[in-house]
């Protein structure tokens, strides 16, 4: 070292500024050289949390076995490598042994326990953990109330969480965020949105959260008009907001609302991701503009694989399945390793597509080759793809020998393709199926009190009829979205609430009534 300085306070500043792997490989090196390794612990912490953070995770366990005793720093540090490979079990178990080495827990270490028994859904060891907290007086600290508002959250109990939350003497954004996120992952959307509109303060993740409770609650327009008010309140959206909110306008179809936002990324995100990239792909492929989203694919630099999925979807949905299976052979050319998700996506284009042969074929390889088991999702697309071509009996026989329960999904899927080619036999079964895993299912009911009827079976209609009334099933209304000037509007079925409904049904009547002069008009002239 020059100068005489101290090793030490010299690797330590090196390790601050590291920056890539080759650095920091040689600052160990450079460590080991002049003894700074394996003592002190703390050192030693510092490397094997740089190596977690380049995701050297056998690099990490190795600077760990080389210390002694290891101190609860340590192996608190140990905890968090193993949280962060998604090894919540073995997490836990190096809790138990920070507790059976004599060793006094302190806020960080039980943190790390309560994240690895909420990823496990280990309700019993969050009790226990809990308890141990109030022993310690470890439940003043914030940090260590958020993170067991976490653990009840994921493990379902959502109660408890709320208790901590309410017995908490200082709260922050997370203790809100967390449970708002807790009640959404409930699907109680509505008591989410009033804990957020009660928050003193919100940031970006605030935001994001309620955002994205909205959009996986299959409230998009919520989510979107929450965007706005994100907007106005002049809070930045984060790359996670982003994607949120453009998954929002694919499930609508807000094509305007979504260019602006990729005109937002364009000013405000030049680098952006894969992630980023992947959520504009499906938004436009959502949106019917598949010739944009085939632009950003291939102004992409980096593809991962949910790149190439999302693009093969979307051509598959836009009924593209020759070109989807063009972009699926790329990507076995580009080395990509397709997963179950891509599969589903090439499944899915063949059943578009009518191309039955391939679709068996890819779903023989899937199960061979790459030796992926099928999930529902996979049988659904093949089901279809076989309804589709008319083999009714072939989806019948798959479906008698999946070694997984079929869901109401696969069971409608096969009802629609048995009424389309007026199958009634099996259209019976199919719908039969389908009321017994979802017994308040209106659409199911009144297809096959349509079928019993057209068939003069009325005994059976009648049935349908009393069942309905006796689980008082009601026909849920249809419903629309438009976008007009950047703002999406929901409609449904006789709605008698919309704010312009004198209006819209004036604007519908006037429509009506053209239509009827055209085919009068047309009928006269096809009569002369």
């Amino acid at each position: 070292m020059r100068g005489g300085s101290s090793p030490l306070p010299s690797c330590r500043a090196l390790l601050h500024h590291c920056r890539c792997l080759e650095q920091l490989l040689q600052i160990h090196a450079q460590a080991i050289t002049q003894g700074l390794l394996p003592h002190p612990q703390s050192f030693s912490c510092r490397i094997l949390n740089a190596y977690s953070e380049f995701r050297r995770s056998a690099d990490a366990l190795r600077v760990f076995g080389q210390i002694r005793r290891p101190d609860l720093v340590s192996r608190t540090s140990l905890m968090k490598l193993h949280l962060q490979e998604g090894r919540p079990s073995d997490a836990a178990d190096v809790f138990r042994q920070i507790l059976f080495s004599g060793l006094r827990p302190d806020g960080f270490s039980v943190v790390a326990a309560l994240s690895a028994s909420g990823h496990m859904a280990d309700l019993s060891l969050g009790r226990s953990l809990h308890g141990l907290i109030v022993r310690h007086d470890l439940d003043l600290e914030t940090v260590v109330n958020n993170a067991l508002v976490d653990m009840y959250c994921r493990s379902g109990k959502i109660g408890s969480a709320r208790q901590v939350f309410d017995s908490m003497p200082t709260r922050d954004e997370i203790s809100w965020s967390s449970l708002i996120n807790g009640y959404a992952k409930q699907e109680r959307l509505d008591v989410a949105r009033r804990l957020f509109d009660e928050m003193p303060h919100r940031n970006a993740v605030s935001w994001t959260v309620m955002i994205t409770a909205f959009v996986q609650g299959r409230c998009p327009i919520r989510a979107l008009e929450l965007f706005r008010e994100m907007n106005s309140e002049g809070c930045r959206p984060t790359s996670v907001t982003i994607v949120g909110v453009l998954s929002a306008c694919a499930d609508v179809g807000a094509l305007s609302v979504g260019c602006s936002i990729h005109g937002l990324i364009s000013k405000t995100m030049a680098n952006s991701d894969a992630t980023i990239g992947n959520a504009l792909i499906d938004m436009y492929s959502k949106s019917g503009s598949v010739e944009t989203a085939a632009v950003i694919f291939n102004g992409m630099r980096h593809r991962d694989v949910y790149t190439w999925t999302t693009m093969i979807l979307g051509l598959a949905v836009n009924g593209d399945g020759d070109g989807a299976l063009y972009v699926f052979s790329e990507m076995l050319g580009s080395g990509a390793r397709p997963n179950g998700v891509t599969f589903v996506s090439v499944l899915s284009a063949c059943s578009h597509a009518g191309l039955v042969q391939e679709g068996l074929s890819w779903f023989d390889i899937m199960r061979g080759y790459y030796s992926l088991k099928p999930q529902i999702q996979h049988f659904g697309c093949v089901v279809d793809l076989l309804s589709r071509a008319g083999r009714l009996t072939d989806a019948e026989d798959l479906i008698g020998g999946m070694e997984i329960e079929p869901d109401a999904v696969l069971w409608r899927s096969l009802l629609s393709a048995c009424l389309v080619h007026d199958d009634r036999r099996l259209a019976e079964v199919a719908g039969k199926r389908v009321i017994g895993l979802e017994p308040d299912d209106d659409g199911v009911h009144v297809l096959l009190w349509n079928m019993y009827a057209s068939a003069n079976r009325w005994d059976e209609a009648r049935e349908i009829r009393k069942t309905m009334r006796g689980r008082r099933i009601r026909k849920r209304p249809g419903r629309s979205w438009i976008e007009l000037n950047g703002v999406v509007r929901e409609f449904l079925v006789e709605d008698k609430a919309h704010f312009r409904q004198t209006e819209v049904y004036s604007v519908l009547e006037g429509m009506e009534k053209q239509l009827r002069s055209h085919c009068e008009q047309y009928h006269s002239w096809i009569m002369i």
